[in-house]
């Protein structure tokens, strides 16, 4: 319902008034605004500004988003069960063309002297997750979930960064990679879609086209084709580094 970008820009009187609108959203919807300048002790010039300030024309239009808000946080939405997930990716990334792209892009990263993975939220668990799980096929990664770490230009060369994003248009994540390429680092990318920011400007990119769940905004998209293509990597890459090893 707020954006952290317009809470940013409240008064002290509109923090005031946010803080009575949350705790009192299902009375609030049916309030005039005389009747909330009352209980929150500030005039309506200021209920009208705030309201400005949230995208809405009026407080009529308000306490309708309002209405809106409660209604959408009420219903429970079907989710999509595991197994369908799984068979959904596999029918369309089981050909021959995604094999080859999956050979190709391990071939790039068994040559490579450094494999940095990068993710925030639940990417960054799966971020760490293939960290180890390529570490333990000798292929030796790091993992950074922290979209802010300061990294130095000779870290990366010789490198392939590794990107998990579900919807791959996250910001910090956007300018991290961003700064990688600049120093020099190949991009691969695990996206949700190919039509992403993020996938344009990686140098090879995997798409899943999981179907996008969302409870709330929370997003609860599967991650099993993420797990899934982190293991066939590491795999297929293992495989691509073994006749160095003999």
């Amino acid at each position: 319902m707020f954006t952290s970008e317009q809470i940013a820009t409240f008064s002290d009187l509109e923090y005031n008034l946010y803080n009575y609108v949350i705790n009192h959203i299902d009375k609030v919807i049916y309030m005039r605004i005389r009747d909330l300048a009352i209980e929150t002790h500030v005039s309506t010039t200021t209920i009208l500004r705030f309201c400005k300030k949230v995208d809405c024309n009026g407080f009529s239009e308000f306490k309708i988003k309002l209405k809106m808000y409660l209604e959408q946080q009420a219903d429970t939405p079907t989710l999509i069960d595991g197994e369908s997930s799984l068979t959904e990716f596999l029918e369309r990334t089981l050909t021959h063309d995604f094999e080859l792209k999956i050979t190709e892009i391990a071939q790039v990263i068994a040559k490579a002297k450094h494999v940095v993975f990068i993710g925030v939220g639940s990417s960054g668990i799966l971020a760490e997750y293939g960290s180890r799980y390529f570490s333990g096929l000798k292929k030796f990664s790091l993992y950074i979930k922290d979209p802010y770490l300061p990294i130095h230009g000779q870290y990366l060369e010789d490198s392939i960064t590794i990107v998990l994003s579900v919807s791959g248009e996250s910001r910090a994540t956007l300018s991290q990679v961003n700064q990688f390429k600049q120093e020099g680092s190949i991009i691969v990318s695990l996206t949700n879609k190919a039509d992403s920011s993020l996938a344009k400007m990686s140098n090879y990119n995997l798409a899943y086209y999981a179907s996008a769940e969302f409870l709330g905004d929370t997003n609860l998209t599967t991650q099993i084709p993420v797990i899934y293509l982190l293991e066939r990597l590491a795999k297929t890459t293992y495989q691509e580094m073994s006749p160095k090893q003999k």
